[in-house]
């Protein structure tokens, strides 16, 4: 009788970067980026922090070139995306859009990183969105700040964003914090984006039925990071996947700031963050819904002179100014 055993083998695989195999290991590759791929024409400087000693966790912070105590800057968040099981502040994708915010919107950009799937399900990476938040509370509570950033932040102009996932987790950092963010004094959150929000359901919708396969973020790859992320045994159905699920708690009576919710019409998410922004409306929430014509899932960061990802900008520029009185 022979005692050899089979050798592990692939059994999920996200874009090469991260793969799980049968005897439960796993594999991440962090793919190599060169200078080249950096757009830094140096209207905003940056420098990492750690938020989270415990697990480790960074976050990277941005400003103008430009910027002096002689005027406070608006705090802007962004969350990157991933599907919860791959991404990070220092992909070049993300540390790309984040100069760009800093230079347009002339504003103070918190990018932080959180625990990823499989290693850490949800709501794990909630949690952590949570924490980066709580230490701008810190920051501001401090007698001894991080001069870098308080000597130019108005903690009283925050606003928390997020592409995807990180859209997400912006979700549910709203519905905790509720609305006028008490518990964060003297920060004031003043409002949300939520770029491609990664929601999902046990219920096909159309945009999930007619998406193209050969899309980067298909429903195949959505799929495969709902399994990923999900506390062990939930659904697509589960409260942190789908906000309007039978076991998820209802939002009807719950305050919220406003919230600009994005889609494009290509990605498969967009009837969900559709669905999202209406069912919201109808409960008496301020949430504006902007769609994309021709553009996918991602698109604000994939071209960023691109017309749609300019408008974006302007958006969510005009967005800032609305909701900071």
């Amino acid at each position: 009788m022979s005692n050899t055993t089979s050798t592990p083998h692939v059994v999920e695989d996200l874009f090469g970067v991260l793969q799980v195999f049968s005897d439960g290991s796993i594999v991440r590759t962090d793919p190599p980026f060169s200078n080249d791929d950096i757009l830094d024409d140096g209207s905003a400087v940056w420098k990492d922090v750690i938020f989270e000693p415990e697990h480790g966790l960074e976050l990277r912070l941005y400003k103008p070139a430009s910027a002096s105590s002689a005027t406070k800057l608006p705090v802007y968040y962004y969350i990157h995306g991933g599907g919860f099981c791959v991404g990070s502040r220092t992909r070049a994708f993300c540390h790309n859009y984040c100069l760009r915010l800093a230079s347009d919107l002339q504003v103070i950009v918190v990018s932080a990183d959180y625990r990823l799937a499989p290693e850490n399900r949800l709501p794990a990476a909630i949690d952590d969105g949570f924490t980066a938040v709580k230490w701008l509370q810190a920051q501001a509570l401090s007698e001894n700040p991080d001069t870098w950033l308080a000597d130019v932040a108005d903690f009283d102009r925050v606003f928390i964003s997020g592409d995807s996932a990180g859209g997400n987790i912006v979700h549910h950092l709203a519905v905790k914090l509720g609305a006028g963010s008490p518990e964060m004094a003297p920060v004031q959150v003043r409002g949300y984006v939520l770029l491609g929000a990664y929601f999902g359901g046990i219920e096909r919708v159309k945009s999930e039925l007619e998406g193209r396969k050969e899309a980067h973020w298909n429903l195949e790859v959505s799929d495969r990071c709902w399994r990923l992320s999900i506390p062990v045994g939930g659904t697509q159905d589960h409260p942190l996947s789908n906000p309007f699920g039978p076991d998820s708690p209802s939002l009807e009576s719950v305050a919220l700031d406003p919230i600009l919710a994005v889609a494009g019409t290509l990605d498969i998410l967009k009837d969900r963050i559709e669905y999202y922004a209406k069912r919201m409306n109808e409960w008496g929430k301020k949430v504006e819904y902007d769609e994309f014509e021709g553009v996918d899932h991602g698109f604000h960061g994939i071209d960023l002179n691109s017309e749609e990802a300019k408008k974006l900008m302007q958006d969510i520029k005009r967005f800032i100014t609305e909701n900071s009185n």
